[in-house]
């Protein structure tokens, strides 16, 4: 209220600058018809004036500032990935009875193009894993993730994720993961009501992943070769891959 108050008492000081400006003009030069015509004029070139710094200039520092953000964004994402979704993914992957679908699909994405990450990204879409998590896989799941919990918190805590909605909900998955492992004692315990409120859990925070890991690859390949090369030699669902380069 106190901004819109502002913006409108900045207005009616410059319509009355304006006006005195046109006083004085007149008591100098006598001439109303040279000022009614340089007026009409000006406010004729107004609607192009808009047209041009709100439609096109605007839109053009609102893409490339856009555009800088995403950038953030997705190094952000490399880093989560390089500190904490790879693991986490091969993890899971070890744990999805399906993982040979999985593999066949991702073991190759270093000849993909444009075309081919769009394409899986849709099949990935109703990709739907096997889980049969023992208590102990739970435990060690639990562990892991505690260990990366102030990690996942720095993270959430950076004002650029909310530009990306996928990968803020990549992190809360993951981090309701943590909370929700966290609360339990002893795995072996818990009643198969509980064990298939976990698997969904698990579920939900491995297709995020999974889709989410595609588009940081697909924009690393664009933008960062170097780092596109690195992340092919550690992809984790080719079981071929090695980090020495060969």
């Amino acid at each position: 209220m106190k901004s819109v108050r502002w913006q409108l008492f900045l207005g009616i000081i410059l319509i009355v600058f304006s006006i005195v400006i046109y006083i004085i003009h007149y008591a100098i030069f006598r001439d109303i018809n040279h000022i009614f015509k340089f007026m009409i004029g000006d406010i004729a070139f107004v609607p192009i004036e808009v047209f041009l710094v709100t439609l096109i200039i605007h839109r053009l520092l609102s893409y490339r500032e856009k555009k800088s953000r995403l950038t953030k964004l997705y190094m952000v994402t490399r880093v989560f990935f390089s500190e904490v979704g790879t693991n986490l993914l091969t993890y899971l992957l070890e744990l999805d009875d399906n993982s040979d679908i999985v593999i066949e699909h991702l073991s190759g994405v270093k000849t993909w193009k444009e075309k081919d990450f769009k394409d899986k990204s849709k099949e990935f879409e109703d990709y739907k894993p096997d889980f049969k998590i023992k208590p102990k896989d739970f435990e060690d799941l639990r562990d892991f993730l505690l260990e990366e919990r102030k990690f996942l918190l720095r993270l959430l805590q950076n004002p650029n994720i909310l530009e990306h909605e996928m990968f803020t909900d990549l992190l809360w998955a993951v981090y309701h993961l943590i909370e929700e492992l966290e609360k339990r004692e002893d795995f072996k315990k818990i009643p198969e009501t509980d064990y298939k409120h976990l698997i969904k859990d698990v579920v939900r925070a491995y297709n995020v992943l999974i889709y989410e890991w595609m588009a940081c690859m697909n924009h690393l390949r664009i933008n960062y070769p170097y780092l596109f090369s690195i992340a092919m030699r550690t992809n984790p669902f080719d079981l071929e891959a090695t980090s020495i380069v060969s």
